[in-house]
């Protein structure tokens, strides 16, 4: 199981890395589209294509804090405590899916099998909190029992 978790992690990683270099990127290609505008005879024109610019920057900055947030919380993932009750890094098999509590990734498939990277602060992430292996919980008018907690 360590070893799956430690997949799991991984892939957690992989996404959040993936996500930092694309957001890095559209930094980058905005600063430069902004230091190379050149003011042109149409300056209402030139001020609208700076503002949007301007606009894109704030909403990938924005994204960047939430990658770094990410990346914290999977900082205080310890993949080698096998606690009976559930917490972040925990693999928890239900009777309905299997999740990986770390960061909401969604659906990963490892070895033809589905697990859902969520993060603690996620709707089912809360309700599963705390709980161990035989307890059950209700989602979404669905009753769900937690058959092993990793």
């Amino acid at each position: 199981m360590i070893s799956l978790k430690r997949k799991l992690y991984n892939t957690c990683i992989e996404f959040v890395n993936k996500r930092e270099q694309t957001v890095t990127t559209i930094i980058s290609s905005n600063q430069k589209a902004l230091t190379s505008e050149t003011k042109s005879s149409a300056g209402d024109k030139h001020e609208t294509g700076r503002a949007m610019l301007q606009l894109e920057m704030e909403k990938a900055s924005q994204q960047l804090e939430g990658i770094y947030t990410m990346k914290t919380i999977l900082t205080k993932v310890n993949l080698d405590d096998n606690s009976e009750f559930i917490k972040l890094g925990s693999l928890i098999i239900t009777n309905q899916a299997n999740y990986f509590l770390a960061i909401s990734v969604g659906e990963i498939i490892i070895d033809i099998k589905q697990y859902y990277a969520i993060s603690p602060s996620s709707p089912i992430g809360k309700l599963l909190l705390g709980k161990k292996a035989g307890n059950t919980f209700t989602f979404r008018g669905k009753s769900i029992v937690i058959d092993k907690v990793c």
